[in-house]
Order: C-alpha cells, then sequence, then structure tokens
C-alpha cells in the first residue's frame, strides 16, 4: 500500500463533558502539528501526581478536516497511528470507527466505509489519561500518523517481513514474507515478486512466485532468497539492507512496499553468552523511559535518533525500553547507529499499579497489544529480545506463570527468531514476606508501602531477600519459561543462580547506578550474565526526584520530591543530553576510557549531611567555578582505572590516593577553593599517565550558541546554548534568564535545561540556564534562511544562522 504522512492539518483541544458544552463556553480548537503532546502544556499543579511530574491528566479531542479523491473509490484505505495515549476513540465522519485502550501500541482503522471519496471528510481522535502511570506518559497523538491506500488486491501495512534464519561464512539464506490480501469477492491469482538490495542499491538477490488469494482472504508468500558474503549487522558495523516486493498481475504492478532488515545471527548460552555473528557481546546497557526530555512525549524521530547517538557515544549499547513497546523511530535510530535493544510489552499484568491503568484491560486486549509490538519490531535487527512485563507482581505466584507461558509463547509463536525475557524484581516477587522481614528490622511494613520504598533501603538487605530460598523457590517458574532471566535489582543471584541452575542466562534488565562497579565485575565474570542495564540512561519527567540528594537536618529523606521537580533526577545524561559525572564514571568502569575525571560536589547546607539514596549520584558537577566560596573545602571526587591519582591546583599537587577498581574506581579529596585550574593525572606503574583538568570561568560573560549535526532531517535543529567566558569556559555558576528569538520559516518548539526542578515551562521564549546551559529546539516550516537570536541580562546577544533549501 501507498504510505502517506498524515501530521499536518490537525487541530486539538481540552475536552470537556458535550452536556456541559451545551450550557457552557466550548474550548476553542487550536493548530497543532502531530506528533503532539497535549500534556507537556499543561499548566502544573502542586498538589497534583508526583508520579506524573505534578502534570495533570485530562480528556483530549483531535480533529482534522481532509479531501478524499473520487479516485479513491473502491480502493482500500487505512488510517495507521503509532501512538495514541490513551484509551484513543476514533471517529470518521461523525460515526465510530475504532479504538485502542493501551498508549503505546501501533494499530490501524480500517477507514473504507467511513469515508466519502470526492466529498471533504472529518477525522476526530478522543483520548484521555489520568492515574495510569508511574511516570510521565504525555497524552494525545504524540506519535506519527499515517495513510495507507491500495487497491483491492494489496500488501497491508507491516505485511513484509525479512528475516535470516541461516547464515554462515559462505553466505546467507533470507526469507522474505509477503502477505497479499483480496478485498474483492473474487479469488485471484497474482505473483509476487521480491528482492533484496544491499546497502550499496545494488540488487544481490530475487525471485518470484505466484499466489492465490481466496475472496476477502489472505495469503502469505514466504521466499528464500540466497545472498553471497554478506556483511552483517552489528553495533559496530549496523549494515542495512532492503527487502522489496511488488504484486504483478497480467505484467502490472498492483501494489508494491519495503523493508530495511538486517543480516545477523544472534546465540545464546550459558557457556558462551550472549553472541551476534560469531562474537561474543556483553551488553552495556541503558534503561529508557519514552518521552524525549523538555519535548515531552512528542516522538520526533530527529531527537529519537539524537538520544541514540549521545547515549552510544556515552559508552552504551544497549537500551531496554521502560516500561512500555518502544517507538518506530527510535527503533529505527537504534539500527541506523547500532544500538542492541530489549523491547518491553507492560508495566503490569492483571494487578493494578494504578488506579486506572493497563490492567483493566489486559485480560482481553494483551494478545492483540503483543501481535501489534511483534509486528512493529520483526524486521529490526537492533531487536535481541522481547521483555513480556516489568516488576509484575503475579511473578511470584501460580497464577503467574500461566500468564508468563501465555506470554512468552505467543511471542514465540510470532517471532521464533529472537529471545524472551521478563524484568522480574525478586523482592517485589515476594512483597508481602519482605514487608515481614522490613518490618523486623525496624522497617515500615504499612500495606501501603511502595516497591521503590522498600528497594530504597539499604542495597544489601535487598540482595540478602532476593538471594532468599523464597524468592528462589517463588520465581522458579516465571524464570524457568524465558529463554533469558531477567533480574531487577538481583546481582546477588549472579553467582548463585549459576550453581543452583547451571543453565539458566542473566540480563541485569535493571540495576542501580550507584553499584555498576559491582553488578559490571560480575557481568564481566560470569558467561552466564549477558548485561547490565542502569537506571536510566536519559533523565526522564516523573517519578520526581528518585535521584536526588537531600540535605537533611534530621528525619528521614523523603521518597519523592516537592513541586517543582520535574523529573526523575537518576540518568547519566539530563533532561537535554548533557553528560553527568555517572556517565564518565561509567564509561571507566566499561574500560571505554582512560582518562581520569574529575567531579566537584556542590557546596551543601551547613550543618546538614547529604542523603543519597541507591539510584542518587553524589551531589556533584564537572565544574571548578565556585564564584563566593574561595577558601572554602570542596569534595573533589577523582574516577579512574589507575591504582593511583594525583590531584593538583594551578601545579601545585595537592596530594595523591588509591583509585582503580579495589576502591570503586574513586579517589575523594578536600581542596579550599581558588581559582585557576584543576588537575587530575593518573599513575600507572608509578609513573604519572593521563590527565584531565577543569578551568575557573573568569571575565565577561558571553552567550555561546552551537547548532548540533542535523542528523536524519534538517526539520528539527538542536542548538545547545551556554554562557561561557572567553575561552569557553561555562560559568556554571552565573545562570541567566535567556530570551530566544527564531527568524524565518520556523518556530521554536522547546527551550529548557537539565534542571531537574525547573521553575518555568518548556514552550515559552524565556528560560533560565541550569549550570549554565540550556537547549533549544526548533522546527522548520519552510525554506530559506533561520536565524536564532538568543539574549540575556548583561551579555552581548548571540545568532546563529541556519541556510535551508
Amino acid at each position: 500500500m501507498k504510505r502517506l504522512p498524515f501530521n499536518d492539518g490537525w487541530q486539538f483541544r481540552q475536552k470537556v463533558n458535550p452536556f456541559d458544552e451545551l450550557s457552557g463556553a466550548v474550548p476553542p480548537y487550536v493548530d497543532v502539528f502531530v506528533p503532539h503532546d497535549a500534556m507537556i502544556e499543561r499548566e502544573r499543579d502542586p498538589q497534583g501526581d508526583r508520579a506524573a511530574a505534578y502534570f495533570p491528566g485530562g480528556t483530549y479531542e483531535y480533529r482534522k478536516t481532509f479531501d478524499v479523491p473520487e479516485e479513491f473509490e473502491g480502493k482500500r484505505i487505512v488510517l495507521e497511528f503509532e501512538g495514541v495515549y490513551r484509551d484513543a476513540a476514533v471517529y470518521l465522519n461523525g460515526d465510530f470507527a475504532g479504538h485502542r485502550p493501551y498508549g503505546y501500541s501501533l494499530f490501524t482503522i480500517e477507514a473504507d466505509e467511513f469515508l466519502r471519496p470526492g466529498e471533504e471528510n472529518v477525522i476526530r481522535v478522543e483520548c484521555r489519561n489520568g492515574q495510569d502511570s508511574r511516570w510521565y506518559t504525555g497524552a494525545g497523538i504524540y506519535r506519527d500518523v499515517w495513510l495507507h491506500i491500495g487497491s483491492q488486491i494489496h500488501i497491508p501495512a507491516h505485511g513484509l517481513r525479512a528475516s535470516a534464519p541461516d547464515i554462515d561464512d559462505v553466505g546467507a539464506l533470507v526469507e522474505v514474507a509477503v502477505q497479499v490480501a483480496n478485498t474483492s469477492n473474487r479469488r485471484t491469482t497474482v505473483d509476487v515478486a521480491v528482492s533484496v538490495v544491499n546497502p550499496g542499491g545494488a540488487e544481490v538477490a530475487a525471485g518470484v512466485v505466484p499466489v492465490t488469494v481466496s475472496p476477502n482472504g489472505t495469503s502469505l508468500s514466504r521466499q528464500r532468497l540466497y545472498i553471497r558474503a554478506p556483511e552483517r549487522w552489528s553495533a559496530e558495523s549496523p549494515v542495512l539492507y532492503t527487502a522489496e516486493a511488488r504484486i504483478i498481475r497480467d505484467g502490472t504492478t498492483l501494489d508494491e512496499t519495503a523493508a530495511t532488515f538486517g543480516i545477523r545471527r544472534i546465540q545464546v548460552d550459558p557457556v558462551n553468552g550472549l553472541r551476534v555473528n560469531g562474537e561474543t557481546v556483553k551488553l552495556r546497557g541503558a534503561c529508557i523511559h519514552h518521552d524525549n526530555g523538555i519535548l515531552g512525549a512528542a516522538t520526533i524521530p530527529a531527537a529519537d535518533e539524537r538520544r541514540v547517538r549521545l547515549l552510544k557515544q556515552a559508552g552504551f549499547n544497549a537500551l531496554r525500553s521502560a516500561h512500555n513497546p518502544m517507538s518506530v523511530a527510535l527503533l529505527e535510530a537504534c539500527d541506523r547507529l547500532g544500538m542492541f535493544v530489549i523491547d518491553e510489552t507492560f508495566d503490569m499484568w492483571t494487578a493494578p499499579k494504578m488506579d486506572h491503568d493497563y490492567s483493566l484491560v489486559f485480560p482481553e486486549w494483551w494478545e492483540r497489544d503483543v501481535e501489534a509490538l511483534i509486528a512493529k519490531d520483526y524486521n529490526h535487527p537492533s531487536v535481541l529480545m522481547y521483555s513480556i512485563g516489568n516488576e509484575v507482581t503475579e511473578t511470584g505466584t501460580p497464577a503467574g506463570g500461566l500468564i508468563g507461558r501465555a506470554l512468552a509463547e505467543k511471542v514465540r509463536s510470532l517471532d521464533p527468531t529472537r529471545f524472551v525475557t521478563n524484568a522480574v524484581n525478586g523482592l517485589l516477587a515476594v512483597m508481602d514476606d519482605a514487608k515481614k522481614i522490613a518490618a523486623q528490622r525496624g522497617g515500615d511494613a504499612d500495606d501501603g508501602t511502595g516497591i521503590n520504598t522498600l528497594m530504597a533501603g539499604p542495597i544489601e538487605i535487598m540482595n540478602e531477600i532476593s538471594a532468599s530460598p523464597l524468592v528462589t523457590e517463588k520465581t522458579a517458574e516465571s524464570f524457568g519459561l524465558l529463554d533469558i532471566a531477567g533480574m531487577n535489582y538481583v546481582d546477588s543471584r549472579y553467582a548463585l543462580d549459576n550453581e543452583l541452575f547451571p543453565n539458566r542466562i542473566i540480563v541485569g534488565t535493571e540495576t542501580f547506578p550507584t553499584t555498576i562497579d559491582r553488578t559490571w565485575a560480575l557481568v564481566t565474570e560470569h558467561a552466564h550474565v549477558i548485561g547490565d542495564f542502569t537506571w536510566t540512561g536519559f533523565d526522564y519527567l516523573g517519578e520526581v526526584g528518585l535521584g536526588r540528594a537531600q540535605y537533611l537536618a534530621e528525619g528521614e529523606p523523603a521518597s519523592e520530591a516537592p513541586y517543582p521537580w520535574i523529573a526523575g533526577w537518576c540518568g547519566d545524561l539530563d533532561l537535554i543530553g548533557g553528560r553527568r559525572p555517572a556517565s564518565y564514571y561509567r564509561e571507566i568502569v566499561f574500560g571505554l576510557r582512560r582518562e581520569p575525571y574529575v567531579a566537584v560536589r556542590r557546596p551543601g547546607e551547613d550543618g546538614k549531611l547529604v542523603s543519597t539514596g541507591p539510584w542518587a549520584w553524589s551531589d556533584s558537577i564537572g565544574s571548578w567555578t565556585w564564584t563566593g566560596h574561595e577558601g572554602r573545602s570542596l569534595g573533589v571526587e577523582v574516577y579512574s582505572d589507575a591504582e593511583q591519582v594525583e590531584l593538583a591546583v594551578n601545579g601545585r599537587v595537592i596530594g595523591s590516593a588509591p583509585a582503580g577498581r579495589a576502591n570503586r574506581y574513586t579517589a575523594v579529596f578536600d581542596v579550599p577553593f581558588e581559582s585557576g585550574t584543576l588537575t587530575a593525572t593518573s599513575i600507572r606503574d608509578g609513573d604519572r599517565a593521563e590527565s584531565f583538568s577543569l578551568a575557573t570561568a573568569t571575565g565577561q560573560l558571553r552567550l555561546a550558541i552551537r547548532v548540533e549535526d542535523a542528523g536524519i532531517t534538517d526539520q528539527y535543529r538542536f542548538a545547545r546554548l551556554a554562557v561561557v567566558d572567553s575561552d569557553g569556559t561555562v560559568f556554571t555558576d552565573a545562570d541567566r534568564q535567556v530570551e530566544v528569538e527564531v527568524i524565518g520559516s520556523a518556530e521554536l518548539v522547546a527551550l529548557g535545561t537539565g534542571n531537574p526542578a525547573p521553575p518555568e515551562t518548556y514552550g515559552a521564549a524565556r528560560h533560565t540556564t541550569f549550570d549554565g546551559r540550556a537547549l533549544v529546539i526548533i522546527r522548520r516550516t519552510g525554506s530559506g534562511e533561520v536565524v536564532i537570536r538568543v539574549s540575556a541580562e548583561g551579555c552581548d546577544p548571540a545568532v546563529v544562522s541556519l541556510q535551508g533549501a
């Protein structure tokens, strides 16, 4: 079928009860561009839902008026929504045409019977959210919409699947499966022609077979094509081929489609671990939520590609979607850039975690949502495995064994080429017993105790419970039905399970960022442990303050942060993609960085102690600019894999201390602040080796703006903004409110920072920098030159020009 973008021309409003509209003012529609996040525009409520970053829920309505040409009469017309959050109901010309409860599933609407060719048509989409998630979901039509048009004999959307079931050093067998649909009342026979094109555009294999299709039925054509000496897809060499298919009758092409795919072989066993193309791979993984930081939940392909690129540059080679299916755009970016993927289905099954979550419809909808996941993922070589859930409470029960087995076998029936996992939390699997244990140890055993509250306790107590015979017994079936046992915060089982279950393969589906030195050592030392996925790679909206440091005079730390907190603040990268100290530490632990890194703890509040939980890094930044703190002793952290590090200020050695793996890759110094240069040097075998320096920003403040490379499209552009000195050193302690003006055929989409508790919104043209930095995101609306002008009090304006066709 011919696929056309259907993102333009939408209008949006917040919906009210239609009976109320009869007697009151009707909210006006406003023009929007889809993908669109209806939630990020809402005013936050300081007394609202902390899990949702204090954004309120609501009901939303979209509409679009469009023409349907007369020649579309008799055609198959399908609308495809990649994601609507949530409980989407679609109306065409006033008639109900379909709905989808799950907010993360791709779904289609057969529009033929509702449309009026030769006339103006109206589509309306209603959706709603609220008290249905433990994180920020966004709302509305937040992913792409497509219009598919085909003849009576056609290839349906996602009707082409390509895989390479047999690969050796000489060649590869590629199976191309094509679904042929017939909406006419006559049986028909057509030819299905398929071909494979290499990255250079040359055809490397082709075949043609006749296929007969019943009236109002479908037939599946499978062709096995041989490719000699194929280039294989991997994270280091993400080579993509293209499979093309045509339906031909009497020499005329009735329909055609194409899809990219990769030729690669994946294997897993407890002796060799995970192998890709015969080479053992350890997954350096990051969990990520689906939002794009200051853009909200809107799935902008350029933003998704940017996120993958920045995470890969930071040392990750794998992503786990948390806790829902990834967007098509994100998968495509992982394919292009070389990033392995665990794609996840659900955060709950039949037991609810929120008042109005997916558990209410799980029994009726889970199979269709699994089918949608596989249809979306099948051709993407980046996807290694499917996760059938995240920390679902049923995993410790016989009922959970039944549900998990049904899910796993459904996935295998649809895609036998990949592995099945489940992100199981051992503590959650024995929650009732864990509360009793916590009570015995002086914890809170109240039934309202949340999982994050229990998990925020001493890590070793968690590990003790997770390694107990009780957890071994209660999770045996849930782990036993999987290809790979996914474990959340259960590294105490890694070595233990190699003895108890010698055929069990483990992946750390979710781990504390503060224990990466320990967990990565276990991953590298045990073949049956194939990787680690930290919580989280990229900071995210909602679940506010999970990773924050708290300064306490007395009392216990709060589990979640008050308004205006907006982010979890536990990502290696912040909301705008800036690397935090934990990111450089992890890169050293992974063995990817030889140079040391220096982070300086922010001056705390006198008389108060800093408290951090297992998701919280130290309250530090990579800066030696601390105006007003001259002479004050600051905590300086030096990360290095060398056995010793030396620290100097302005060339004067302050001291040396052990680092490396034996000292958790960290040396800590107390250093009185003086402006100048702070330098850390690695000492290896007694010799001074690599060094890293921080310099103090001095002199006149100025604004600097740099536009990042365009990536896959020039439509969305990202510009990094900083307050710097003449040498380009950032004034991390001289934040300014900046104002952005966009001149030309473009609009400002978002302006924001990595600040986890911003006082301003992301949609305005004014925003205060955080640690001296901000990010400007624009969208082109036409051709020609676009100018971004940024101004701030006490600084000369900064201007950058973007040339366009």
